[in-house]
């Protein structure tokens, strides 16, 4: 597999793209979001979509914020381990919900939970979070970014 169109090229042909996703992913910033739950949310999104670039990229920013390796090891199966925050749950909940929307409207029991855990104005930054890395892996995967890994 090799890259379709390259990082470089799609932001000098379209520059406004990058800073309009990466501005809303910063809606956060004003949340009472942890960033250990945005790292959670943007590699298991990535995961669900496949895309390898944004996993790569994820693991380690989360890795170098001081999340545990153990941890991002069973993201996958974070309904069947207990190292998972009621929190961390709620919001994984959400963006699976969001993200496979397409094959499943989001269940009022994940909404409520959402909401309990976030309340809703955090709930809301939360989405544009979520909203930002499905945009991102779909430029990832469908250009076929690669990851920078050592053979």
């Amino acid at each position: 597999m090799h890259t379709r169109i390259s990082q470089p090229a799609v932001y000098q042909y379209c520059p406004r793209l990058a800073k309009h996703l990466v501005a809303l992913g910063k809606v956060a910033d004003s949340a009472h979001i942890e960033p250990a739950v945005i790292h959670l949310i943007k590699l298991r999104v990535s995961q669900i979509n496949h895309c390898g670039f944004c996993q790569h990229m994820h693991s380690a920013e989360a890795r170098k914020d001081g999340e545990r390796q153990e941890r991002l090891d069973v993201l996958p199966a974070w309904r069947e381990v207990a190292c998972f925050t009621p929190r961390e749950r709620a919001a994984l909940a959400w963006a699976e919900a969001t993200t496979l929307i397409s094959q499943q409207a989001v269940d009022d029991e994940v909404y409520q939970n959402a909401v309990a855990h976030f309340g809703e104005a955090d709930l809301i930054e939360l989405t544009g979070v979520i909203l930002e890395i499905n945009s991102w892996n779909r430029i990832s995967v469908s250009l076929q970014f690669q990851p920078a890994i050592a053979d």
